[in-house]
């Protein structure tokens, strides 16, 4: 497999709000970090948890189900992170105390075991959640706990005890800090004295220096003269994981280009000729980007089917036709969306998924790529 160049060695552009974590976390604090996919909030965890020495525990609670899986989730992330032989004898010494069993004869890793019933889950949850803060004792560390999709626990979670369990822990275990993940602020918010943190798209002028300076550590630069620079960043729209992906992207499809070169006919060789060595045209960028989104195009088709059909209407109303204003009159009856409620629901659902800014950043598309696909799709 192939290795990706472009992930950023460093952060770009998020110095504010990296002294702000910082800073909750050398007090111990706890935050809510907002943002849409792909720009950067797992990145920015872990840099600030590196500045103050804290260890880093991520769980993503959109790969737990149920509460079962959500504990082993838990569980897993406690091991993988605590797993030299120091620590591992300090979770074997817990664990003769509990009903959990740390077994160490799997090839891979250590992995924490129970055999209980679903009625007990609550209890190994309370448990297990106490197994981060007395770590951080004997070890004498700070820890982080990063719950990412932090909403998503309610798909299985629906009487919210869960919920309600992890903020009372927020304020009590005292080396601890957690870090709750998610797209949108939720309403539980305004009762609550957790400090919030939003992430804007980035600004073109702060994209530039990081993707041409990787560009040319890989002996590539853009065209001036085609505009190339400006089409990429036009595709990418802030977003730094789709930039990293459509960067990866041009990379490799112009390696492939120059290794096939002299299997080209004559015509070929010749436009070939005519062009700089290294130079990444913007013919190029426009090929890769399509490229890519192809082959994407099964994961957004299954995005998709899953969304209600008020909620891809939406998508697709605003990926044709940009505003900052879906309300307007003028603008539901063009593209027949539903009226009041129905499209304000609509717009908070892909506001919730991340896949839509609300009104602070226009009421556009989040994802880039899933935006110029769907101009491909049904334009």
């Amino acid at each position: 497999m192939v290795s990706n160049p472009f992930v950023p060695r460093y952060l770009i552009s998020r110095e504010a709000e990296l002294q702000q974590i910082s800073d909750i976390l050398v007090q111990d604090g706890d935050f809510l970090l907002l943002g849409a996919p792909g720009t950067g909030r797992r990145t920015l965890i872990r840099a600030a948890a590196t500045q103050v020495s804290a260890r880093v525990l991520e769980i993503d609670c959109l790969r737990a189900t149920n509460a079962k899986r959500f504990l082993q989730l838990l569980a897993d992330t406690l091991t993988e992170v605590f797993a030299n032989p120091n620590e591992l004898a300090l979770i074997q010494r817990w664990t003769t105390h509990q009903p959990i069993v740390l077994d160490q004869t799997l090839p891979k890793r250590a992995r924490l075991v129970w055999h209980s019933a679903p009625s007990k889950e609550w209890a190994l949850f309370q448990t297990l959640l106490e197994l981060p803060q007395l770590m951080a004792e004997w070890l004498n560390c700070r820890i982080v706990i990063v719950f990412l999709n932090f909403p998503h626990i309610r798909s299985w979670d629906r009487s919210g005890n869960w919920e309600t369990y992890f903020r009372t822990q927020i304020d009590t275990q005292s080396q601890v800090s957690y870090a709750l993940v998610a797209t949108v602020a939720e309403p539980w918010l305004q009762n609550s004295n957790l400090p919030v943190i939003s992430l804007a798209p980035l600004e073109d002028d702060d994209l530039k220096p990081w993707i041409v300076a990787t560009m040319a550590s890989e002996g590539l630069q853009f065209d001036a003269a085609t505009g190339a620079l400006a089409l990429f960043l036009s595709y990418v729209q802030g977003n730094l994981g789709d930039a990293i992906v459509l960067a990866r992207r041009v990379w490799m499809d112009y390696c492939a280009f120059t290794t096939i070169r002299h299997e080209r006919d004559k015509s070929d060789e010749e436009a070939i000729q005519a062009m700089e060595p290294g130079v990444v045209y913007a013919h190029h960028v426009h090929r890769s980007a399509i490229a890519l989104i192809d082959d994407l195009s099964i994961t957004f088709e299954s995005l998709i089917l899953l969304l209600p059909p008020s909620q891809v209407r939406v998508l697709e109303s605003l990926a044709l036709d940009p505003t900052d204003s879906p309300h307007a009159r003028d603008y539901i009856r063009k593209h027949q969306l539903s009226k009041g409620g129905g499209l304000q629901g609509a717009l908070s659902g892909l506001e919730q998924k991340g896949l839509v800014y609300g009104p602070k950043y226009g009421y556009r598309i989040a994802l880039p790529l899933l935006d110029l696909w769907l101009k491909q799709r049904v334009g």
